[in-house]
């Protein structure tokens, strides 16, 4: 392992530092603008939602940032997550490749959502800050935040994503045996929620319109911040806890990755397997390829466009430059709710249009069967985001089948889907389909980006 990672990694291997990709870009990120007056945001600006500590992460360039301690404490209690190899899935698969997984579903939220959950609740309890509100889609993030919050001793108020609202009644129950409040969204509560009910009774939701009513109740009370699960940089910054340490992990097991993939929604769990090994490709070290996987019915990074764009549905947000479907888009209601959102992480869609990662999509039904290909071999059932790279990995593995290379691969199992039992209930049952997103209804939206001259 380089200097660089021992220096980050502490005597029981659980980093110090998280790592910040921006160092390290060949071209930096496109500004931030405020959505009013199209300039770039300044820091103060970002006050009325987020505090000063992620804030000032948020727009960093510093290679290391360090990590406070109470957030490492915290993390101790399941950090450093295992890494491993998949054996009993390379037998079954026949192939001379090497499988590993980073297995984050051990954290008590059962994702890797709680990295970026704790250091959050520990920046806003720093200020003085009593409530937090937020969004979520599958629930893993409104699960890890309302951890996090009561851990903080910080009111918590969730605006879960309708028709993972219906579907997942476990992970509501999770979230309010912490406390927490979590409520469908769209919901009538805010006025962006009676907007879309307005037009839409029967609205499935997005993240996008979740986003828009949680910061609408940020913005109104001082006490009050907004928490955001993925997407942002500061956010991504937290996640590289993952990949820092499968650094170590791989040195301990004598192997470096040809290639890493993660399931992409916005972005987070993505970044935190595939940045540090980035930055070692970027600044001088061995190549990796890239994998980032979203699927067929929420193309972000294959089918959208390289826009400026608002990250919620009633544009209250600032305008990030992204891949993007257009911020109006709300995809279909398909199972892996996670990966239901309008745009990408602009530090993924900033690699992507440089060509250093590449984008893959895959539909429900074939993400499903390789999550349980998957299950058979190595006794884990997948979060059905988290089944998305497993099939790309799958996929890459039956490809060294057919070529006989013995590639090393290495993914990120996101989460474990125990509070997933009904999309596989369904799934089993043949009640699953593969679903389509309406082109008609992204030129709709894509057509309603903001102009920016």
């Amino acid at each position: 392992m380089n200097d660089t990672v021992k220096y980050l990694l502490d005597e029981q291997h659980l980093p110090r530092f998280w790592y910040n990709i921006n160092a390290d870009l060949p071209k930096p990120l496109d500004p931030v603008l405020h959505p009013g007056t199209q300039q770039p945001i300044a820091p103060e600006e970002l006050e009325v939602i987020f505090p000063r500590g992620v804030i000032e992460q948020e727009m960093s360039t510093e290679r290391e940032i360090e990590i406070p301690a109470p957030v490492r404490e915290v993390w101790r209690q399941w950090r450093p997550s295992p890494l491993y190899r998949a054996r009993r899935l390379e037998q079954a698969l026949q192939t001379p490749a090497k499988i590993f997984y980073k297995y984050e579903g051990v954290s008590p939220a059962g994702s890797h959502k709680a990295n970026s959950a704790i250091a959050q609740a520990f920046y806003n309890k720093a200020e003085g800050v009593k409530r937090i509100t937020t969004e979520t889609g599958a629930g893993q993030w409104g699960s890890s935040l309302s951890l996090a919050g009561s851990m903080f001793g910080i009111e918590i108020l969730v605006y879960m994503v309708k028709v993972s609202y219906n579907q997942k009644p476990y992970r509501r129950a999770f979230m309010e045996a912490f406390g927490a409040r979590c409520i469908a969204s769209p919901s009538d509560t805010t006025e962006s929620g009676r907007a879309v009910l307005a037009e839409h009774p029967d609205s499935t939701g997005s993240l996008g319109i979740a986003i828009s009513e949680a910061v609408e109740l940020a913005a109104q009370r001082e006490d009050t911040k907004y928490a955001l699960g993925s997407v942002l940089n500061h956010v991504l910054l937290h996640q590289t806890v993952i990949g820092l340490e499968a650094m170590k992990q791989l040195e301990m097991a004598d192997a470096y990755p040809d290639m890493v993939i993660g399931c992409t929604g916005g972005g987070s769990n993505f970044a935190g397997i595939a940045f540090p090994f980035l930055g070692e490709q970027l600044r001088g070290g061995r190549a990796v390829e890239c994998i980032a996987v979203e699927p067929s019915a929420c193309p972000t990074l294959t089918k959208g466009r390289f826009a400026y764009d608002f990250g919620d549905t009633a544009h209250l947000t600032p305008l990030c430059k992204m891949f993007t479907l257009g911020s109006s888009f709300v995809p279909p209601g398909f199972h892996a709710g996670g990966l239901r959102y309008h745009g990408m992480a602009p530090q993924v869609s900033h690699l992507a249009a440089l060509g250093l990662i590449a984008p893959r999509s895959y539909n429900q039904l074939e993400c499903f069967a390789a999550g349980l290909q998957f299950a058979k071999a190595e006794g884990i059932i997948p979060a059905p985001e988290a089944n998305h790279a497993v099939r790309a990995a799958i996929h890459e593995a039956e490809k060294c089948r057919e070529t006989g290379e013995a590639k090393t691969i290495l993914f990120n199992l996101s989460g474990h889907g125990n509070f997933d039992m009904q999309a596989y209930t369904d799934y089993l049952g043949g009640k699953l389909q593969d679903l389509d997103y309406a082109e008609n209804e992204v030129a709709m939206a894509l057509a309603g980006l903001p102009s920016i001259g």
